[in-house]
């Protein structure tokens, strides 16, 4: 072996083992970050879980929401797998030359090898000069600019330059000009045919030794950047929701008590990094910073403070921070170039004893005001690629805020206060609730009261809720739903004044005391009168009690939200419309109707079977419809900041030229309605429920006589 050879190998074992121990280092350094948060419950399956991974990390099913972004990555994520073997191959270059196996050993396949090797880099090449081009010419708003968001950009192209040209000179070195298996490196190996052959060597070393170092670098640059989601992401995806779409996860109010035993202080919510669960911290790691969150975010597109990926770049950067602080190590390596961070000097001062990162998430961290922004509409998740959960960490801090320090919007907090004291948000006399049944004469709808005192049963529970019992404008739509029941001849009865609020509202504000209170409430009301089958117009109201309710007792209760039902009616042949709504509809979709619950077909299946509809689409419609502005209890507060979320979407609906809005939830129905009042076509373009649609396409029903005398 060569003097050159035994230095060559002593260089690379030296600055190969100090590149993995860095890697390895600051991978074990994120996992103890992580470690910090509380144990998380796993729900789903292993089998589950590769399911997601094939899908969603191999298929890049979600990057490819967005085709043009999507099909970069797909170049890069692939090519980037495939890329290795030659990167093997050129570093073996690099360790063998002279000898009797100067490259990888595939014998007559080496040619087809460094061919297919070729054709990938210039792929990558492609995708990064088209990824630079996104980023810095067309500047997406949902992409940063500056400069370490092109660093990944840089070192993978550096990666596939310097094995080109390294090859070209290799070529040279050789005289094996030219070399039909590496086309590529002919082309520069011809373009420097002229240079001596000692000088060729050297040159190849060069080029050699420039992606050994691209390739170390990037390596350790991978824990401490974005690119962490090639590690955590992928983790984040295998892992999976630790509860199911819809559901939010129950504070547990036992701690309380025993707290007060042990005069212990409990905490509800979330103030501190290390009071998220372990899988809520992978998800600040397994962040790409693609903005596919934030482009889609409606508080974000109509000028509200809140950024879903600004809030969670903000605590993984405040988890480094605090987690060099306790563990009083830096976040970053070589340790040499970053000693004037704050990182470094955050860990410096714990080794002195000092604490130079507040404890405190809510006002340092992240504000008020993007706390309250969110409607939780959950189209940021929908969008992730890596499968983050932006929702239930705004609900944890929301309840840190109104469970722990009292503090809510004034408006939002009477609204809790008049579910409270009167089941509904407006704080009218629960007395009340059932009046809005007598406005139509010729419809039956008997309480669950009335039928248990007449000895008779109910196949359905029609749960009403605030809107269809005290909204003039909603209570048409609790009476068309009704119509359209009587016409079916589906047995069905309402709990009346009995009926108190779903505590969707108290929740997703953050009053989760409240919310399991109705919960058991509710829960033993529904025992009381047998209740196996529910359905509802609120699709709140339907995600509370199919995904929330069962925490707290709820079981054998099938729940159905009234499309489903109606589609159901109408599939069977039980309701059959005659006449013509001559009408051009275009669908909204509700977020708790469609992302948290994937109904989506069964509105659009109702409209298309009612005749003379014209069923359009708006272009953000199904998963990517855009929020109405009123969920998350931001139906009961104003917004004092930006354009109003439901005017924006309006506007969005309008372009489709309608003569109808429709709708399948009550909230959606005035938040649009309101739009349309706002845009001044409130004249000409009506804002309907899908029943109130078909049951004007059905023939009308005639006056019964009373159930009870």
């Amino acid at each position: 072996m060569s003097t050159f050879l035994i230095v060559n190998w002593i260089l690379f074992l030296l600055v190969l083992g100090y590149g993995l121990y860095l890697f390895a280092s600051l991978v074990y350094q994120r996992y103890t970050f992580i470690k910090l948060g509380k144990q998380a419950e796993w729900s789903q399956t292993n089998k589950e879980r590769l399911e997601q991974v094939m899908i969603n990390v191999f298929g890049q099913k979600k990057l490819l929401k967005d085709k043009k972004s999507g099909i970069i990555h797909v170049m890069m994520f692939y090519g980037f797998i495939l890329v290795q073997f030659g990167a093997i191959d050129f570093i073996w270059k690099g360790l063998a030359v002279g000898t009797r196996f100067p490259h990888v050993p595939l014998g007559p396949l080496y040619p087809i090898f460094t061919f297919m090797q070729e054709i990938v880099m210039l792929m990558i090449l492609v995708a990064v000069v088209w990824g630079f081009y996104r980023r810095y010419v067309e500047k997406l708003v949902r992409l940063k600019r500056n400069f370490l968001a092109g660093l990944a950009l840089i070192f993978i192209g550096g990666l596939m330059v310097s094995v080109l040209f390294g090859n070209g000179f290799y070529l040279v070195y050789k005289e094996e000009l030219p070399m039909w298996g590496e086309p590529v490196a002919t082309l520069i190996g011809s373009a420097f045919a002229w240079v001596p052959g000692g000088v060729a060597f050297a040159l190849f070393v060069v080029f050699w030794w420039l992606h050994l170092l691209f390739l170390l670098s990037f390596m350790i640059y991978i824990p401490q950047g974005k690119h962490a989601h090639l590690i955590a992401g992928t983790l984040n995806v295998w892992l999976g929701r630790t509860h199911k779409v819809g559901r939010l996860a129950p504070v547990d109010f036992s701690a309380m008590e025993e707290a007060e035993e042990s005069d212990e202080e409990v905490v509800f919510g979330v103030n501190k990094i290390e009071d998220f669960n372990q899988k809520q911290l992978v998800d600040l790691y397994a962040c790409v910073e693609c903005g596919r969150c934030t482009n889609v975010c409606p508080a974000t597109g109509t000028g509200k403070m809140l950024s879903p990926m600004d809030l969670i770049v903000k605590l993984r950067d405040h988890m480094n921070m605090k987690g060099a602080a306790i563990t009083r190590k830096s976040p970053w390596a070589p340790a040499l170039l970053f000693q004037n961070t704050q990182g470094a000097e955050i860990a410096a001062a714990a080794q002195d004893g000092h604490m130079l990162v507040a404890d405190e998430l809510i006002g340092n961290v992240i504000t008020e005001e993007e706390i309250w922004a969110c409607t939780t509409c959950r189209n940021c998740e929908d969008q992730c690629p890596v499968m983050n959960e932006h929702v239930d960490k705004i609900i944890d801090l929301r309840r840190y805020l109104v469970m722990m320090e009292g503090k809510m919007d004034p408006e939002a907090q009477r609204t809790v206060a008049n579910i409270e004291r009167q089941g509904n948000p407006w704080g009218m006399n629960r007395k009340e609730r059932e009046n809005w049944r007598k406005d139509r004469e010729e419809l039956v709808i008997p309480t669950a009261k009335e039928k248990k005192k007449a000895g008779e049963a109910f196949e359905f529970l029609f749960w009403v809720g605030a809107m269809g019992s005290y909204d003039s404008r909603s209570q048409k739509v609790a009476q068309s739903f009704a119509s359209v029941l009587n016409k079916a001849g589906v047995s069905f009865a309402i709990l009346g004044n009995e009926e108190k609020n779903s505590g969707d509202t108290p929740r997703r504000i953050g009053n989760e005391l409240l919310f399991q209170e109705l919960a058991e409430a509710n829960i033993k009301l529904f025992e009381k009168y047998g209740v196996t089958k529910i359905v509802t117009v609120d699709p709140h109201a339907y995600n509370t009690f199919k995904n929330e309710y069962p925490d707290f007792g709820l079981s054998g209760v099938k729940v159905y939200h009234h499309t489903e039902l109606l589609a159901e009616l109408l599939d069977t042949g039980r309701i059959k419309p005659d006449f013509s709504v001559n009408e051009r509809v275009v669908y909204h979709d509700s977020c708790y109707l469609g992302r948290y619950n994937g109904i989506y077909d069964a509105p659009r299946f109702v409209l298309e079977r009612i005749p003379g509809v014209e069923l359009v689409e708006a272009e953000r419609n199904r998963e990517n419809g855009m929020c109405c502005g009123a969920g998350g209890g931001l139906m009961w507060q104003e917004e004092k900041v930006g354009t109003r979320v439901n005017v924006a979407r309006t506007e969005q609906l309008l372009e489709t030229k309608p003569t109808v809005i429709g709708s399948a939830c009550p909230y959606c129905l005035t938040m649009l309605s309101d739009g349309t009042k706002a845009k001044e076509v409130d004249e000409t373009v009506g804002t309907f429920d899908v029943v109130e649609l078909l049951d004007r396409a059905i023939a009308p029903l005639e006056v019964p006589e009373p159930l009870v005398q």
